[in-house]
């Protein structure tokens, strides 16, 4: 059973880092969100709590196509919580490195970075585990938290404001940081992608913040065209590191109005008759809201659809295999298939659900193109060959199962 926090269903626990435990979760409105739970050590601490209710009026005025927008907040109760876009895909650090379309991300995490600072907001922990990607374009996450929450409390009870390698010099040595250490830490990350491994090594987190500050990186490997800005990026000095403008300018990235969304009051306890500002949040070009029954219909739909596809290939594969030694095994395969899903055609006719016309003909062209495709198959291969097939595919279904 889904669990309710303010006025979010939470679906699936997504992850965890240092500051709260990220969940997949419903709107109101039926859409699909990311809500990051704060830790109880990080509840607990007034002071963090306050610095962040400050920032995410700030933090919410990011936007743009490279960053997970925040589109809500509730810092008071049990459990504080942040509301963010929900990206799907997969961190930078959990991708093949290095990457194929290293332009596309260079290009990409600028204008994330160019957005964040024109807004006056500044990462602090900027690195692969916090850049998503997402057919092949990089989504910036969790922007702000780390600085908003850098109090003596929160690091003590065990969570680290950013991570060696990635982290500027000013940074680990105790002075002020601004801007500028974003930089570091997208020259970092962009090397990171370039060459697959770290710019300053690996090994203990000592000796990891030793080699950032009194030796120059790796960037054996990265192409000549990147070389150069990493250089800069990475310079120990932060006044000698290029802005987020000048970045987008070598890089040519063209100008993008990252102008402030509408803000209204987001920090603010939970009652039924708040006007949630996410409703205001429309994804992506989808200009309506859902219902989380909705919602569920549709998504039930689309896994009705990969059934319907996946058992037909899987069967015409058995019928086509079974045809020449064992003709009444692929007569009855292909029988019960048909069954099968003209009863579901015939049910959804009747039904007064929305869309059936388009459920019954997929069910019926399913159940011709398989009764086509086994015929067709059998007459081009052969039986040994077909079964090969059919046992192949039993395994890729069985293992994207269970991965799923």
């Amino acid at each position: 059973m889904s669990e309710r926090l303010g006025p979010y269903e939470l679906l699936s626990r997504l992850g965890s880092g240092g500051f709260g435990a990220v969940h997949l979760a419903l709107d109101p409105e039926g859409r699909t969100v990311a809500v990051k739970v704060l830790h109880p050590h990080v509840a607990a601490d007034g002071v963090a709590l306050s610095r962040l209710a400050r920032e995410v009026e700030t933090m919410r005025m990011v936007g743009g196509p490279h960053v997970a927008e925040v589109l809500d907040a509730s810092l008071e109760g049990d459990k504080p919580y942040l509301v963010t876009r929900y990206v799907q895909g997969r961190p930078l650090s959990a991708v093949p490195v290095p990457v194929s379309d290293l332009r596309q991300l260079a290009s990409g995490l600028a204008d994330a970075l160019l957005a964040m600072h024109e807004s006056g907001v500044v990462h602090r922990d900027l690195k692969p585990a916090n850049v998503m990607m997402t057919e092949g374009a990089p989504v910036v996450i969790d922007f702000g938290i780390a600085s908003a929450l850098d109090s003596l409390s929160v690091t003590a009870s065990g969570a680290v404001v950013g991570t060696p390698g990635y982290l500027a010099p000013e940074v680990l040595e105790g002075r002020a940081a601004g801007m500028e250490a974003d930089v570091f830490s997208f020259g970092a990350t962009l090397a990171y992608a370039a060459t697959g491994r770290q710019p300053y090594g690996q090994g203990p987190a000592s000796a990891i913040a030793y080699r950032v500050v009194h030796h120059p990186p790796d960037l054996e490997g990265v192409p000549e065209w990147l070389e150069p800005l990493l250089r800069e990026c990475l310079a120990t000095d932060p006044a000698a590191r290029p802005t987020a403008d000048r970045i987008c300018a070598r890089l040519g990235v063209a100008p993008v109005s990252h102008a402030p969304r509408t803000a209204a009051p987001v920090v603010r306890p939970r009652s039924a008759a708040d006007d949630l500002s996410t409703r205001e949040w429309q994804p992506g070009k989808e200009r309506h809201g859902r219902s989380v029954e909705e919602s569920r219909a549709r998504h039930r739909e689309k896994v009705r659809r990969r059934w319907l596809i996946g058992s037909g290939l899987f069967v015409s594969l058995l019928a086509a295999a079974a045809r020449e030694p064992l003709p009444e095994v692929s007569l009855f395969l292909l029988a019960a298939y048909a069954l099968g899903w003209v009863s579901d055609a015939g049910v959804a006719l009747f039904s007064r659900r929305p869309h059936r016309r388009g459920r019954v003909i997929a069910d019926l062209v399913s159940v011709a193109g398989s009764v086509g495709l086994a015929f067709g198959l059998a007459a081009v291969f052969s039986t040994f060959t077909l079964a090969l097939f059919a046992g192949t595919a039993l395994v890729v279904g069985i293992v994207f199962l269970v991965s799923a």
